[in-house]
């Protein structure tokens, strides 16, 4: 009898066992980016989080750029069900639309616009529908799309020479991709479009004089402090630039509420996650930057940053002008910022003031030192 009792509980056990794994879906997603990068980091806080809400129901599998296709190969490659899902940005997409780089915050915000304001357009102004109205209507994709990873705002660039002006991009071969490479190329640069990787290398044989790839922690561990001297920072190319992820429709719609819902709130929570520890990241790998590899770090000059916000208003107008997608989405992010970005002026201190008051740097305002005065007299 007790063998019999034994034999019956193992079967039981067995069975519940088989039944958690035929429950248990396992989707595979593939980024653009090399393993080694923290924004491959913010798929893995995404996976790790959706294991937990969904009680192991839903597993991410994180694979890198070139795990299963190449980087700049996973959004097709989802479309075709050759994986389950990518992480990305969709300016990578600029050859299918140009459309598909106002998706992920273009130049200047656009209009000003922060993180919080760009997605308040994205979720409460209608902007992630027109985002996936257009994966699915104008690009026939079977896809649904979120925004991911806030990685910006993102430095100017790398050069081997110092920059003073305009005129010094004359000639210059560059990497810049999606539309910012027409912004360069209309300041005089050779725009040379490739994925993160293939920089190092590229720089090391002489086939790019400089690149843009991300700023702080992404540049250190891509390497770029050890083929370029000079780092220039901040950029208005993607000064407020948000990745994406995505899933097969097919996929989507085969998941149970339960895990739709945790993907959401994973999505959501990766990135308060991911950007708050990527600041960090981001101070301690400047530091490291200028005292173990001698990088000159230097501010931007300002008429760099106006002359590239002049040409993206060219290339915005040139766009609108021929794709009617492009100017309804446009003009409907101009349409949220008009409100928001005036009114956050008014109730927002500009971060320099106090920065400038506590951490105050060569002519950065007339009350420097002031609050190290402060101190030392009490």
């Amino acid at each position: 009898m007790k063998k019999l009792t034994t034999a019956a509980a193992l079967a039981v056990a067995a069975a519940f066992s088989l039944n958690a794994a035929a429950q248990t879906k396992s989707l595979k997603v593939q980024s653009s980016w090399p393993a080694s990068l923290t924004i491959q980091d913010h798929l893995r806080i995404l996976s790790e989080r959706v294991d937990k809400l969904t009680g192991g129901s839903l597993k991410i599998e994180v694979l890198a750029a070139g795990q299963i296709v190449p980087a700049f190969e996973v959004l097709d490659a989802t479309n075709k069900k050759v994986i389950d899902g990518w992480h990305s940005i969709s300016y990578y997409w600029v050859g299918k639309s140009p459309v598909a780089a106002l998706f992920s915050g273009p130049p200047g915000g656009p209009f000003g616009m922060d993180h919080m304001d760009y997605l308040g357009w994205l979720y409460v102004g209608g902007g992630l529908d027109m985002w996936r109205e257009f994966y699915q209507k104008d690009l026939k994709l079977d896809l649904i799309v979120w925004p991911a990873h806030p990685s910006s705002p993102q430095a100017f660039g790398w050069f081997k020479k110092p920059l003073k002006s305009v005129a010094d991009f004359k000639g210059m071969k560059c990497r810049q991709t999606g539309l910012n490479a027409e912004i360069y190329a209309k300041l005089g640069q050779s725009v040379v479009n490739m994925p993160g990787g293939e920089i190092v290398p590229s720089a090391q044989r002489g086939v790019i004089d400089c690149a843009e790839w991300v700023g702080g922690i992404e540049d250190l561990r891509l390497g770029l402090p050890g083929v370029f001297k000079y780092h220039y920072t901040p950029g208005m190319h993607e000064n407020n630039s948000i990745g994406e992820f995505g899933l097969h429709l097919d996929v989507w719609k085969g998941l149970n509420a339960q895990q739709q819902a945790a993907i959401q709130s994973g999505i959501n929570d990766a990135f308060i996650a991911w950007n708050t520890r990527w600041q960090r990241q981001n101070a301690d790998a400047i530091e490291e930057m200028i005292k173990k590899h001698g990088v000159q770090v230097r501010r931007t000059p300002p008429d760099i940053l106006i002359a590239s916000l002049k040409a993206w208003d060219e290339v915005a107008a040139e766009h609108s002008a021929k794709n009617p997608t492009f100017k309804k989405v446009y003009e409907s992010q101009r349409e949220y910022a008009a409100k928001v970005v005036p009114a956050k002026r008014y109730m927002h201190p500009p971060y320099s003031f106090a920065a400038n008051y506590y951490w105050p740097q060569e002519g950065s305002s007339p009350a420097k030192g002031s609050a190290k005065k402060a101190a030392n007299s009490k």
